[in-house]
């Protein structure tokens, strides 16, 4: 059909003529609205960005010498930052005296590393930053 008999047959049914496939050797067009279609995809394109999941990252603080009871709460808290699918950065703070023990601090994060081995991956292994020590996990 000539591009006139399109348009004029668009203009008869108060719509807009719209390229469908540009790029073929002969290309193809429609009849429409072009605002409702506009619309439509615009809808459609928000709909997809709400179901979309954003990863945050999330930061539990803990301390060389954590008692047992502190350390569980902590790990309840991280366990469900997992569940919503977020990333865990897991810092630990040195002060004072603490530095010359290292070896504490670093026994808390393979622990930590060991109780979620299954629900989750070490994004970044653990690092000595001045007075902190930092690891990220993230879901599996």
């Amino acid at each position: 059909m000539p591009i006139e008999a399109a348009l004029d047959a668009a203009r008869e049914a108060g719509m807009d003529l719209v390229e469908v496939s540009p790029n073929q050797d002969v290309p193809a067009c429609k009849i429409v609205d072009y605002g409702k279609m506009r619309y439509e995809a615009q809808k459609k394109k928000a709909a997809a960005k709400k179901k979309q999941k954003t990863q945050e990252l999330k930061e539990i603080k803990f301390r060389p010498n954590i008692d047992t009871h502190d350390y569980e709460v902590k790990a309840k808290k991280i366990a469900q930052f997992f569940e919503q699918g977020d990333k865990v950065k897991i810092t630990l703070r040195f002060r004072g005296r603490e530095m010359a023990h290292q070896h504490l601090g670093m026994e808390v994060l393979n622990r930590v590393k060991e109780q979620f081995d299954e629900q989750m991956k070490v994004e970044l292994e653990p690092k000595l930053e001045g007075r902190q020590m930092t690891m990220v996990m993230s879901p599996r």
